[in-house]
């Protein structure tokens, strides 16, 4: 079994239906670790030595939030620009995250139809993602294909949301298992719940 990290973050996690579901899933999981992050740090005062000893007892690192102006919402930056330092996870020295795995869980209010060249957001969404992407390589870890929500305020609307939330939970507790597999990564390059498939055993 992998020992899994799961950091959520979301200042709004009051008004949030979409990433409330996902979250609250995530709580049906046993054997994960799970860190809110604004809940943890509102203040933004993080605990550099406390972070980096979580990341050394894990295997695989998750993060799980909105999709905020092209990027993470802001405390996820100053969590890497602080815990992710010199001599820990890169440069001379910066080898203590070398081999494991990161994955992002993100939620994007415009559809997948947006993150296509000719759509409105021009790119796709993996493009946005790419500084995380290569935050991960810099610290020697994998980069796992994102799990992704595309349109994400209608499917609240809706309530739409439960087969998404559910293969959120079926994810986690692959990555937990060692069943997950990069291979079946679709369009993109990203996961969704309609897409994801899991080995049945380790």
């Amino acid at each position: 079994m992998a020992r899994l990290l799961l950091y959520y973050a979301h200042p709004g996690h009051r008004h949030s239906r979409a990433n409330r579901a996902m979250w609250e899933a995530a709580q049906q999981v046993t054997g994960i670790s799970r860190v809110d992050l604004y809940a943890t740090y509102p203040r933004f005062d993080i605990d550099i030595e406390a972070e980096q000893a979580r990341l050394l007892e894990h295997d695989v690192i998750l993060f799980q939030f909105p999709l905020f102006w092209y990027s993470t919402p802001s405390l996820v930056k100053e969590w890497i620009d602080l815990v992710l330092e010199h001599g820990f996870a890169y440069g001379a020295g910066g080898t203590q995250l070398e081999g494991k795995a990161m994955m992002l869980a993100v939620t994007a209010a415009g559809p997948e139809s947006a993150y296509r060249p000719e759509g409105y957001q021009h790119h796709d969404l993996r493009t946005f993602l790419t500084p995380l992407e290569q935050t991960a390589r810099l610290s020697k870890m994998h980069f796992l294909p994102p799990y992704v929500l595309y349109g994400a305020l209608k499917a609240a609307a809706a309530d739409a949301l439960s087969p998404h939330a559910e293969g959120y939970r079926a994810l986690l507790e692959a990555l937990r298992d060692d069943r997950f597999d990069m291979a079946t990564a679709g369009a993109g390059g990203v996961f969704t719940h309609e897409t994801l498939r899991l080995r049945a055993e380790a």
